[in-house]
């Protein structure tokens, strides 16, 4: 164990020594590596979990800077699973990271999940959120949600020990799933708080201390401040 590095989240006694031994053995996904996956990956990397998937089909785009941390202007254009690898290893080179480019679909995603602990939902996308929620539950892996939009945001833990799913919360799928994608405005802020969530609850659940959101919904809105939990 790398000391040094992990000496100010070490000395607390939630974590202490065997939880950071529990960081560094396990293996984590972070689906969707933009604005929420940026923040979560990082505090990931940065708590020394040992292995991360960081999976994202897409390419780094002008309009990702204001928000996707993880890149910069050298890296326009470029994968972003491969570019949050390379930023991500100069923060940390004692974990392992596995960047698939591969998108996320019903079929694939059993497949992709395999070998993971805990899998964070950092996407925007409803289709890869139910396959997410479909295969995590056939695996038994906690999903640790995010979701985004303007200056709103929101946090839970499903497939958890309380066995809440994320089609228990939203279940018009249907729906959902075949309403036509539309971009809307967010500010850049949001992401980062929200990512930051999903990693601090990643990091409960694995080093097992604190009361997490198991079956609970947190949201969060920037304008006024206003945070509540709800039981889903």
């Amino acid at each position: 164990m790398d000391t040094d590095r992990y000496s100010r989240q070490t000395m607390l006694a939630e974590i202490g020594e065997e939880g950071q031994r529990r960081l560094s053995e396990a293996k984590v996904l972070v689906v969707g590596v933009g604005g929420l996956g940026s923040a979560a990956a990082v505090y990931l990397a940065g708590a020394g979990v040992g292995t991360i998937g960081l999976c994202d089909p897409d390419v780094v785009s002008l309009s990702n800077l204001q928000r996707q941390v993880l890149y910069g202007e050298g890296s326009l254009g470029m994968p972003k699973a491969d570019m949050a690898v390379r930023r991500l290893a100069d923060l940390n080179s004692s974990i392992k990271l596995i960047p698939v480019s591969e998108p996320v679909t019903a079929c694939n995603a059993a497949t992709v999940v395999t070998g993971y602990d805990v899998v964070l939902d950092c996407t925007d996308n409803f289709a890869v959120r139910y396959a997410l929620d479909d295969a995590c539950h056939e695996a038994g892996v906690p999903l640790v949600h995010g979701a985004i939009g303007e200056f709103a945001g929101e946090v839970a833990i499903f497939n958890g020990r309380c066995g809440t799913r994320y089609a228990d919360l939203y279940p018009d799928r249907e729906a959902l799933e075949g309403a036509p994608r539309k971009t809307s405005g967010v500010l850049g802020a949001l992401p980062g708080i929200i990512g930051a969530m999903q990693a601090a609850e990643a990091i409960k659940l694995i080093a097992g201390f604190g009361e997490c959101l198991d079956g609970r919904l947190l949201t969060l809105d920037l304008l006024t401040m206003h945070t509540s939990i709800t039981e889903i």
